[in-house]
């Protein structure tokens, strides 16, 4: 079968069936008619020929920290959601939280093996600014906020200083915060800077010292809070930068015979599964990692149709969730 035997059974021009598999504008009536020829034929386009014509591969790259991780699996299938209705298959990337194989996968899809790339970023080094500069297909950042590019991120900042807010006005007023680290400037930056600003402006400015740096691992949740915990001296609020986080901590001060949120109450960051599952389930933010993941991709889209002329940045709100 070629695509002149199924627009002569299909009763349409070639260009017909071309638009079809191309996802082009088609009268229902014909897209129907060449639907069943398919489906009868079970015919498929040659790939390869398409690439050849369209210069096109119908692929877009995504590159992730890692998959063992909520708020990035939600961000992927809304991602996916996207992208199989733009006819796009996904290449996915994961670099292991590794800065170095983040650079080589940006090398590899560079060599046009895909029409444009999606990075879901946590640290940004002078080597991955040069490579993105001179980048031959498109690319959106996802996740965080780079100057310059297309990119689709989260209001980390007012998201922590609210729940810091919120929880100093309940009378919690000796807080800890357990971060992560400052070159990821949207969980690590950010959302430090809203916790140090909120007790600040409550009139709790000596709260600021209070901070430790943890990995994004329920373990590093649970050692750091045990250094939080022997470096501050008695606590009654505990604010994590990762749900994940929280979860560790939970778990350090019930073994320790803490009661939670008797004595401890601890908040985290992305209204995961696992914060509704903890008893008690955690206060913590709600992000629409989904949305942004489906933002993603309509920028890179745009992006392909238009160009650099279609470069914009959207930031996304927040709620926090209390249960």
């Amino acid at each position: 079968m070629n695509i002149a035997e199924i627009a002569e059974r299909a009763g349409v021009s070639r260009a017909a069936v071309s638009r079809y598999f191309n996802n082009g504008y088609l009268s229902e009536e014909k897209r129907q008619a060449i639907r069943e020829v398919v489906e009868e034929t079970g015919y498929r386009p040659s790939v390869q020929a398409q690439m050849l014509r369209t210069k096109k591969t119908r692929m877009v790259g995504v590159i992730v920290p890692k998959v063992a991780s909520a708020s990035i699996a939600r961000m992927v299938e809304g991602m996916l959601s996207v992208l199989n209705g733009n006819g796009y298959q996904m290449l996915l990337a994961v670099s292991q939280n590794n800065p170095k194989k983040e650079l080589e996968y940006l090398e590899t899809f560079n060599d046009k093996t895909v029409d444009g790339v999606i990075l879901v970023g946590t640290v940004f080094t002078r080597e991955h600014r040069l490579l993105l500069k001179r980048l031959s297909v498109p690319v959106v950042i996802a996740g965080q906020r780079l100057p310059g590019y297309s990119c689709v991120f989260h209001d980390d900042y007012h998201a922590t200083y609210d729940l810091t807010r919120l929880i100093l006005e309940r009378g919690r007023n000796r807080l800890g915060y357990i971060g992560a680290i400052s070159q990821d400037k949207a969980v690590g930056a950010e959302r430090y800077d809203g916790f140090r600003d909120a007790v600040r402006d409550m009139g709790h400015a000596e709260l600021v010292k209070n901070h430790v740096v943890a990995a994004f691992t329920v373990v590093s949740g649970y050692e750091k809070t045990g250094e939080l915990l022997r470096k501050c001296g008695e606590l009654d609020g505990l604010i994590c930068a990762t749900d994940t986080m929280a979860v560790g901590s939970v778990q350090y001060l019930r073994e320790h015979g803490i009661q939670v949120p008797v004595r401890i109450l601890v908040a985290g960051h992305g209204d995961s599964e696992m914060a509704r599952l903890t008893a008690p389930p955690l206060l913590t933010v709600h992000y629409s990692y989904e949305k942004c993941g489906k933002i993603a991709v309509e920028m890179l889209v745009e992006l392909l149709g238009q160009g650099e002329a279609a470069r914009r940045e959207v930031k996304l709100g927040y709620s926090i969730v209390e249960r």
